[in-house]
């Protein structure tokens, strides 16, 4: 009888092995056993098919250091963890035998027995369609950002710019009224219609950057950089006058920049406002932009003798928003901002040297021709 109730036994255990075998091999993830000499026991379908292995191969004659290759040195830190008792997750991407490479999760389990690890159990899962969708929705999160970033970007250079030539404007129509003589409403009918034709330019360009799928990224063009200085200075004429200062222009007539005009303009137009802006009370105010290539870079400058600034105290707090340091009461803390912003969308960066009562020198350097916009 105890013969017989043996072989009822193993009969049993055979078919529940027999099951275990087709419940694991139907498991799209990979299930294994390594024992504690890290020699492979037992290895499902997909484990076998992952590795391009056969049974025969794997079970009880392959070392998990012979099966893994290179990845075992990544993956001991995991093994020697759980050999210790500890279970383990954590993510790899695996080299299959065609070369694709496949994203997966690992969970090592130890078989403690006794309190005594004699193995553990592997449960690997291929996660690379949700690797991919992960990636896609990082892609547009990135997109998204992009995209909100130049709207807002858009909406500065609309209200910021703007207001300088309504501002402009105003002025000259106080003045127009209070000409004494025709002669001097016909100057004064000059400098309007120069703010005339600046600001249909202006609009022209924000129309076109509006009508661009990423604002302001791809509608590059070669810029002619006097024509935009001058067109800046034209813009602002009246200010200029009504302060008596001097502009002085050192920029070829041949010089040319790839890049967004609008944003150029911009740049140009904030630089100028700002030193007419922040000039001393005591002195004309003297503004000398100058500009030159060199190499693969366009060089911009813009010098004032100006209130200038300490830059110990407040230079890291120069581009932030909303920040201010003169006291102004037109003053929003956004023109510097913008600039910088603008400067760093079309791959340049932006360098001040100031002194208090000194004035500033801000200089800009530009590829000449971006390559990653």
């Amino acid at each position: 009888m105890q013969n017989e109730s043996m072989t009822v036994a193993e009969h049993h255990l055979d078919n529940t092995s027999h099951l275990a075998r087709r419940v694991t091999d139907r498991v799209s993830a990979m299930i294994a056993y390594w024992d504690s000499d890290l020699i492979c026991r037992f290895a499902n379908s997909s484990y076998l098919e992952w590795f391009g292995k056969t049974s025969d191969e794997m079970i009880d004659k392959i070392t998990l250091p012979e099966l893994l290759g290179p990845l075992y040195d990544k993956n001991l830190p995991y093994i020697t963890a759980v050999l210790a008792g500890s279970p383990q997750t954590f993510e790899r991407d695996i080299p299959l035998p065609d070369g694709t490479i496949r994203h997966s999760l690992a969970n090592y389990f130890p078989d403690i027995v006794e309190g005594e690890t004699r193995g553990f159990f592997v449960h690997v899962a291929d996660i690379s369609v949700q690797k991919q969708v992960e990636y896609r929705l990082m892609q547009s999160t990135e997109l998204i950002y992009a995209q909100n970033e130049q709207l807002v970007n858009f909406a500065n250079i609309v209200t910021h710019n703007l207001r300088s030539y309504s501002g402009n404007l105003a002025s000259l129509l106080d003045f127009f009224q209070l000409a004494g003589d025709q002669e001097e409403k016909d100057e004064i009918f000059k400098y309007l219609q120069g703010l005339s034709k600046a600001f249909s330019d202006t609009v022209a360009n924000l129309t076109e950057l509006v009508a661009v799928p990423n604002l302001g990224k791809r509608n590059l063009e070669q810029v002619d950089l006097l024509k935009t200085v001058e067109n800046a200075i034209s813009s602002i004429a009246m200010q200029i006058r009504s302060c008596k200062a001097q502009v002085s222009v050192a920029v070829d007539p041949d010089l040319r920049l790839v890049t967004n005009p609008a944003y150029f303009e911009s740049i140009v137009l904030n630089l100028l406002t700002n030193a007419l802006k922040y000039r001393r009370a005591d002195r004309l105010p003297l503004i000398e932009i100058s500009a030159f290539a060199e190499q693969d870079e366009v060089y911009l400058s813009v010098k004032d003798n100006g209130l200038g600034m300490d830059l110990d105290r407040d230079g890291h707090r120069l581009f932030r928003m909303n920040n201010t340091f003169h006291g102004n009461s037109d003053a929003k803390g956004l023109g510097l901002f913008i600039t910088k912003t603008q400067i760093e969308s079309l791959g340049g960066r932006i360098h001040v040297e100031s002194r208090v009562n000194d004035g500033s020198t801000f200089s800009i350097v530009f590829p000449s021709k971006p390559t990653d916009l």
